[in-house]
This record gives C-alpha cells, sequence and structure tokens, in this order.
C-alpha cells in the first residue's frame, strides 16, 4: 500500500480564501479595527497632543505592513510542515501538531511560538520604519507604539488548536 502525503493548513490557509473569498469581508476590516484601536489607544496612552494627524497618517501603514508581518509568520509555519514531511514517519505526531494543535507536542509550541516571535519583531521593524516619516512622534514615542503594535498584534491566533 502506498503512503499517503499529506500536506497540512495553517490557521488561515490560503485555499480557504480562494473558496471562501468572502472571508475577507471580515479579515480586512478586521485586522483594520484591531490595528487603528492599538494605535490610537497607545497614542492615548502617550497622552500625545496630536493623535488624529498621527493616525492620519500613520493607520494605512501600519494595516498594510501588518499582513506582510503575518506573512512572515505563516511563511514560518507552512516551513515547518514543509521541512517535517521527509520525517514524516518519525514526527507524524508532531507534523500534525505544529500546524493543528500547538499545544500537542512541546516542539510543535515552541515552532508556533517562533513564529508569532518572528512575526511580532517583523511588525516592530516595519512600523519603526513606517514611522521614519512621521516627525509628529518623539523617538520614545516610535519605539512605545512599535513595541505595542508588535506585542498586540502579533499573529496569537497561530495558538489556536484547530481540532484535536
Amino acid at each position: 500500500m502506498k503512503k499517503q502525503t499529506r500536506v497540512y493548513n495553517v490557521i488561515l490557509p490560503v485555499w480557504l480564501l480562494v473558496l471562501f473569498p468572502q472571508l475577507l469581508i471580515f479579515v480586512i476590516p478586521g485586522n483594520l479595527l484591531v490595528d487603528c484601536a492599538v494605535l490610537s489607544l497607545t497614542l492615548l496612552a502617550l497622552k500625545h497632543t496630536q493623535k488624529a494627524a498621527v493616525m492620519k497618517r500613520l493607520w494605512w501603514k501600519f494595516w498594510l505592513l501588518g499582513f506582510a508581518a503575518d506573512a512572515v509568520g505563516v511563511a514560518w509555519m507552512f516551513f515547518g510542515a514543509m521541512l517535517a514531511i521527509p520525517f514524516e514517519d518519525i514526527w507524524e505526531d508532531t507534523l500534525r501538531y505544529i500546524m493543528h494543535d500547538p499545544f500537542g507536542h512541546p516542539a510543535a509550541f515552541l515552532w508556533t511560538l517562533a513564529g508569532v516571535a518572528l512575526a511580532g519583531v517583523c511588525i516592530y521593524l516595519f512600523d519603526q520604519r513606517a514611522m521614519r516619516s512621521c516627525e509628529l512622534l518623539t523617538r520614545r514615542e516610535r519605539h512605545v507604539t512599535a513595541l505595542a503594535m508588535a506585542v498586540v498584534t502579533a499573529p496569537w491566533l497561530f495558538f489556536v488548536p484547530t481540532y484535536r
């Protein structure tokens, strides 16, 4: 009997968007809402006097760069699944856990944590770069804003098990 090779999906697989493009109606505005809320609350906590002007300059950059950073995290998760396929005989359970249940195996948890951390670092770096042209923020405010965006908007949903 021929051994079956399986390719496991990520939390928001591309094929799901191909089959159900209407999901973008919820994903895109939801992401925008979260990014704008975090930016606004961070500026509020910093007691920034020109919140509206900063929001007007940065909301769309943070939103688009957030998708790019999440894509880096998705690529990491996908790379883990592809890396494990040649060793499926040895790592079959681990492979399944990496993509479907990060709490089912310590290696899967660490791989998922690395993916979330990688995306978070990318969010921080991308947002720092986007804020270079915003002279309304001090260096400290840029750091705090980028850090808040990285921690809060990292793709924590990677940790949601898709099945047990």
